[in-house]
């Protein structure tokens, strides 16, 4: 392989085609399910559809003997499968490309002149919602394989699925593994590019992914409001009753998640790459998030903090309801509060048995008899990766060393990829490459999101390298 030619193959392609295609994505409001109950009416979604689709198709003759098909099943978001025949001879082996196009929603508190759905460039960086978080996804994934087949370099068969559900938990995506299971085969190498990077400098691997669970909690003690000078003292506040529930779950003076059924012990392996990271990072841990002047973060303890973030449940409040906007706040003692809990779980835990846990222990034994429910939206399990095999460990090092000219860095991330979870307990023989672009600021999922657009095309090479390298060991058996 020639990386310096497999570069400017790559590079060139993202400057005239990949990042123009990115700026029009970006447009499209494509929020995913949980945040446009209306997706199928507003057609969003299968704007963003098409618009990967057509990009896709054009670059199909390249790799002869390559389709592409829209699988809709009823009722469910559509998924882009591309089945690329391999090119080495007598190869049996699958490589799985996987990536998602769905969106997160707006979020308040873009800077000027940035906006979810307006693309801007600034220097290296292509701000919007979705280009980091996943939209680069396909288009890193074919960049790869076109780069390979304009050297006639042989690999395996490869299979890029790209799904439209995954902020909303993957629900919709076992049913296409099953209905795809004869033919998307046995993988032996799973690409998965939604992932992030604790810097820009060099290519980090993703050791492990947390679970999720949680949903909307409410408390209820009246029927309608009333005036609060009236009411207070004899009504009690439902938001000091959520305040006391909630408090089951967590320590409100660290933060600190309080059942121990929602902990698992962390193997040493992982607690060794956190170390190694924070040696990388130092202070990044942390400071690549905008904190308000004069803040902290939880601890002074870089290893606690990746940790903290890859490893042990943590509790987010998302939303909030039953409060009016302060403007609208006369002085009444209103009836109801309602929360929207993220429970995220360690990357071992089963997701399921979490959520029914966080259920029973939120719902029982209502303080003052308070009308109190949990509405379970989420319980996805998270990931741990499997060990990588000494080909697999060898290739990322030297893809590292010759795109980023830096070794490569691995650490667990906080966040989750129900997809993940799923094709381990599928496919436990495969090899797992799970990367990304969501580095420092990147802000996936809040304002001021950005793609990286030098670590977009570096991690496109890398996969090229890793699927090159597969082709070889493949042939050797």
């Amino acid at each position: 392989m020639d990386t310096a030619r497999l570069s400017g193959f790559i590079g060139g392609l993202w400057d005239d085609e990949v990042v123009p295609q990115l700026v029009e994505y970006i447009r499209i409001p494509n929020k995913s399910p949980m945040f446009d109950a209306k997706w199928v009416e507003h057609g969003y979604m299968d704007k963003a559809v098409d618009l990967l689709e057509r990009w896709a198709r054009g670059k199909l003759a390249a790799l002869p003997g390559a389709t592409l098909e829209v699988v809709r099943l009823p009722g469910r978001t559509p998924l882009i499968y591309i089945d690329a025949p391999a090119t080495l001879p007598g190869c049996e082996d699958t490589v799985m490309l996987y990536g998602h196009l769905d969106k997160q929603p707006e979020m308040t508190g873009w800077a000027e002149g940035l906006g979810p759905w307006t693309p801007v460039i600034k220097g290296d960086k292509l701000y919007g919602r979705g280009g980091a978080d996943d939209g680069y996804a396909m288009f890193g994934s074919l960049s790869a394989l076109l780069a390979l087949a304009e050297q006639d370099i042989p690999r395996a068969r490869c299979v890029i699925m790209i799904e439209a559900c995954e902020e909303s938990g993957s629900y919709d995506l076992p049913h296409y593994v099953d209905h795809l299971a004869a033919r998307i085969g046995n993988p032996s190498l799973v690409v998965c590019l939604d992932s992030g990077c604790g810097n820009y400098d060099q290519l980090w691997l993703t050791t492990s992914l947390r679970g999720m669970t949680g949903g909307e909690l409410t408390v209820q003690v009246l029927e309608e409001g009333v005036h609060s000078g009236d009411a207070s003292g004899v009504v009690p506040s439902s938001f000091r009753i959520l305040r006391e529930i909630l408090s089951r779950l967590e320590d409100p003076a660290t933060g600190k998640i309080k059942p121990q059924e929602l902990y698992v012990e962390v193997p040493p392996q992982r607690v060794e790459q956190a170390r190694r990271s924070t040696e990388v990072l130092g202070e990044a841990v942390y400071d690549k998030f905008p904190f308000a002047e004069g803040m902290q973060p939880v601890s002074k303890d870089l290893v606690e903090l990746v940790l903290n973030r890859t490893w042990r449940p943590q509790l987010a409040v998302t939303g909030i309801g039953g409060m009016p906007a302060l403007e609208s706040a006369g002085n009444v003692l209103r009836p109801f509060t309602a929360v929207k809990l993220s429970l995220r779980v360690p990357p071992t835990l089963n997701g399921a048995k979490a959520g029914k846990f966080l259920k029973e222990l939120l719902e029982k034994d209502p303080p003052y008899g308070a009308k109190v429910s949990f509405k379970l939206e989420k319980d996805g399990s998270g990931w741990n990766a499997p060990q990588l095999s000494p080909w697999l460990e060898q290739a990322v090092a030297e893809a590292s060393e010759h795109y980023f000219g830096a070794p490569a860095a691995y650490m667990g991330e906080g966040g989750s990829i129900p997809f993940m979870g799923m094709l381990g307990e599928k496919f436990p023989q495969a090899q797992f490459l799970i990367t990304g672009v969501l580095g420092p600021h990147s802000n996936a999922h809040g304002p001021n999101e950005f793609l990286h657009i030098p670590t977009g095309k570096k991690v496109s090479m890398v996969v090229a390298e890793v699927v090159a390298r597969h082709g070889e060991q493949a042939k050797r058996g």
